[in-house]
């Protein structure tokens, strides 16, 4: 790829009319959208209209330090572009535009829809969404097991730097900022020669290019609950790897508020598997034991790794979630 050019508020007005987007000359309003951790991302309005604008760039936005390569937009777009095509495919956002020159994606604008975990935060019943999200991906999974796919979406790079992070970091010596108390238990378990098998093998099968194609980060945080049902974003790490990955992920924030308030999350967990299993129809072998071990090791490295989450903040909320965590992985439940 040529040099990119690098968006700016200014810009984007004038990048929008190029591209068919916007009347010309329309008057444009430009805002920050999103947490902006990765891509840049912005809101751009016109009068009653409104657009949501990603795009790529080498230099992650929030941590300039760290590059990352553009084409993590490619395969969210052919990913979105794929799953859109299925009955259920009105939970991806709508794609009005992809320049794949200068990595820039064009998206409905879904305004102030709540995101799941926020909705988790506050002890909303989230079953229906759930069992939403559970269905779409047995259809995707279900949809894509040619191993030709593979070839599509070999997106290496994205897909190790994510994994290093789930399986590798939380479990090998760092200097991430955690409470004493979680330290002590970050230590204990990297001592643990079993339970860091368990993490090596779990990444060993994440990294195999064979299965389906899946999503790569269904976190809470990348669903909006949307008025016409929950949306799920950022699909940057796609690539053909375990379905039960994309499941446990999923499982696990569920999981983690109910977790810290002592409650049961069987629920919405319950739901997602039962929909998942209904959609895929034994297409695919997904055992919830190895869902349930998934689940296990990103409850962990959401409370020990860099991407640490609010909800284990506090000291006695990281523990009670390490405590099912490890439980999970070494021991994971065959049902939810």
């Amino acid at each position: 790829m040529s040099e990119q050019l690098r968006l700016s508020d200014e810009q984007l007005g004038g990048y929008l009319e190029a591209r068919g987007i916007l009347p010309a000359g329309a008057p444009v309003a430009v805002e920050a959208a999103g947490d902006g951790n990765v891509n840049w991302v912005r809101r751009a309005r016109v009068g009653g209209q409104s657009w949501i604008v990603k795009q790529a760039r080498p230099a992650l936005e929030r941590f300039p330090e760290y590059e990352a390569p553009t084409d993590r937009i490619v395969f969210e777009h052919r990913y979105f572009e794929l799953a859109s095509k299925l009955p259920e495919g009105e939970i991806c956002p709508r794609i009005l535009d992809f320049d794949e020159r200068e990595r820039v994606l064009v998206m409905e604008d879904l305004g102030a829809a709540e995101r799941l975990d926020a909705a988790l935060a506050r002890g909303a019943d989230v079953t229906e969404a759930a069992s939403a999200i559970g269905r779409f991906l047995a259809a995707v999974h279900g949809e894509t097991t040619d191993p030709a796919l593979a070839r599509h979406f070999h997106n290496p790079d994205m897909q190790g730097l994510h994994g290093d992070h789930i399986f590798e970091l939380p479990l090998r010596e760092n200097d991430f900022p955690v409470p004493a108390a979680l330290r002590a238990e970050a230590d204990r378990m990297r001592a643990d020669p079993a339970l860091v098998a368990i993490a090596d093998r779990l990444h060993a099968r994440y990294l195999e290019p064979r299965g389906a194609l899946i999503h790569g980060d269904v976190q809470a945080g990348n669903v909006l609950l949307a008025e016409s049902g929950p949306k799920l974003l950022d699909a940057e790490i796609a690539h053909v790897g375990d379905p039960a990955f994309d499941l446990g992920v999923f499982v696990a924030h569920l999981m983690l508020h109910a977790v810290v308030r002592g409650e049961a999350a069987q629920s919405p967990v319950a739901a997602a598997f039962a929909a998942y299993e209904e959609r895929l129809a034994g297409r695919l072998p997904v055992d919830f034991a190895e869902v349930a071990r998934y689940a296990g090791i990103e409850m962990l490295r959401r409370t020990l790794g860099a991407a640490r989450v609010s909800v284990v903040e506090e000291e006695a909320a990281g523990l009670a979630v390490l405590r099912v965590a490890e439980a999970w992985l070494r021991e994971p439940p065959s049902a939810p």
